[in-house]
């Protein structure tokens, strides 16, 4: 075996990713190795007692937990908290890398940072995965790793709106006095501070990013496919949060055909079309998309092979590392949207790029999640639901400018209609259409990047990201 067939770190992949980039952004070595690097990193190790699952005894384990905080160029830091057993410094490092560049992709105004517990939550009960959030939560307070103007969590792999909502009743435990408490955290309940959208949010921006993608005529005629997002033949890998909701918000508004869905037991094919919403209803109800009847199922030894079918979109949404030196030359999609962190290695990813995919990246694509979170600490910032001081404005002022048009025309606007036209935005709306937007202006600015240096689009979106956070750093006085 060759060196360069040699598996390589997530985070190696990261760094290299940003080497790639870094002479295109023109900006001297040693400001080039400051936004590199991890400022702050906090690895814990605690006790908790929990009843073991399969003897029913108390038992004392020690958990083992990180949080990363990467770039301080602006602050709050901002990441999502993953419980796996997987998680280790260096991938909680590599995460906490991303997200500084995903957020200055989309000019959130936030540093990037990232937590991990390594635990299965599956291995838990709620009971003991509310000590372990609650304990963990207790850490950061401690080492002021956690607060709405310091380091900002949110849900990832393994978390969801549960812990988050255990996350603010702990901070707001221990800082009772702070007035902006909710803004601790992001991916709560709404009915606890948190907003409408933001579970869809990371599969929403990856429809978004998708669908500007294959609106461009010019890069759509060099892969032989025809402009739009509809009736393109899509292969989902993994139906997670994320995944769900790429494929079901690209079936629903895109009329994409979702063709094939792969998860950790297999996967399942059908060439004209999975219904995506039946196949989340099964999946829910059985624990299985095995379990969906419509569709050849091909079992868990076949699973990765589901990134090897013909396709024109490929969406990896599952864990990082998916395709690698070992598969990147069986890969037969014309694009690829990576809605996971890290699924394509930087050896895989020089395979396809001579094959001539598009990859659409991670950086860029999935940061639809920390787009809405910051719509989220916004409105707790605020102290104001989205929406609550315009909406019947908006409404009302429509409805006089259709009375008016029924004045001018002597003919009468059936209320139905008139009712349907004209509806004030709600909260849903507004974060919706600043998602769709953020996601746009980005995509456009990473593909003008691209095209001006002559470079890949990850490439080109690790350009603008370091150009910006350096530009910061400049503006410090820092460097010149």
């Amino acid at each position: 075996m060759t060196k360069q067939k040699q598996p390589i770190s997530f985070y190696q992949t990261v760094d290299n990713f940003f080497e790639k980039a870094a002479p295109y952004t023109h900006l001297e070595r040693g400001l080039l190795d400051q936004i590199k690097v991890c400022n702050a990193i906090y690895a814990i190790r605690f006790p908790i007692k929990v009843t073991n699952q399969q003897t029913g005894k108390k038992e004392v384990r020690v958990i083992e937990a990180y949080r990363v905080q990467h770039s301080h160029h602006r602050l709050p830091t901002k990441g999502g908290i993953r419980f796996s057993n997987h998680v280790n410094q260096e991938e909680v490092m590599a995460l906490a890398t991303l997200m500084s560049y995903k957020c200055a992709i989309v000019h959130v105004p936030f540093g990037g940072a990232k937590g991990g517990v390594k635990v299965n939550p599956w291995e838990y009960s709620d009971e003991d995965l509310e000590k372990i959030t609650r304990r963990y939560t207790y850490e950061l307070v401690r080492r002021n790793f956690i607060g709405p103007a310091i380091d900002v969590p949110a849900p990832d792999y393994g978390t969801g709106q549960r812990e988050m909502a255990w996350i603010y009743d702990t901070y707001r435990t221990l800082r009772e006095n702070e007035l902006d408490a909710a803004g601790c955290v992001t991916g709560k309940p709404v009915n606890q501070f948190g907003i409408r959208g933001r579970t869809e949010a990371t599969g929403r921006g990856v429809f978004y990013g998708l669908r500007e993608a294959c609106n461009n005529t010019e890069d759509m005629k060099k892969l032989g496919l025809t402009p739009g997002i509809a009736g393109k033949k899509v292969v989902v890998q993994g139906l997670g949060n994320v995944g769900s909701f790429s494929a079901s918000i690209s079936q629903e508004e895109g009329d994409a055909v979702i063709i094939a869905v792969g998860e950790a037991d297999g996967f399942i094919y059908n060439e004209k079309g999975i219904d995506v919403n039946k196949l989340i209803q099964v999946k829910m109800e059985t624990g299985s998309i095995m379990n969906y009847s419509d569709a050849k199922k091909y079992g868990k030894e076949d699973r990765d092979k589901v990134l090897e079918l013909e396709c024109d979109i490929l969406i990896p949404a599952a864990l990082e590392d998916q395709i690698n030196y070992k598969n990147a030359d069986k890969i037969k999609a014309k694009i690829i949207g990576e809605a996971a962190n890290g699924p394509i290695s930087s050896v895989a990813e020089e395979v396809l790029l001579k094959k001539g995919i598009l990859i659409i990246p991670d950086v860029y694509l999935n940061a639809g999640g920390v787009t809405v979170s910051y719509f989220e600490w916004l409105k707790n910032l605020s102290h104001m639901r989205f929406g609550r001081m315009d909406k019947r404005y908006e409404q009302k002022a429509t409805e006089n400018l259709i009375r008016l048009f029924e004045e001018m025309a002597g003919k009468n606007v059936p209320e139905d209609l008139i009712r349907k036209i004209a509806k004030g935005a709600d909260e849903i709306d507004l974060v919706r259409s600043g998602l769709e937007e953020s996601m746009i202006n980005a995509y456009n600015t990473t593909r003008d990047i691209a095209k001006t240096e002559n470079i890949d689009m990850r490439t080109a979106a690790f350009v603008n990201a370091i150009r910006l956070i350096g530009a910061d750093y400049q503006s410090m006085g820092i460097f010149p």
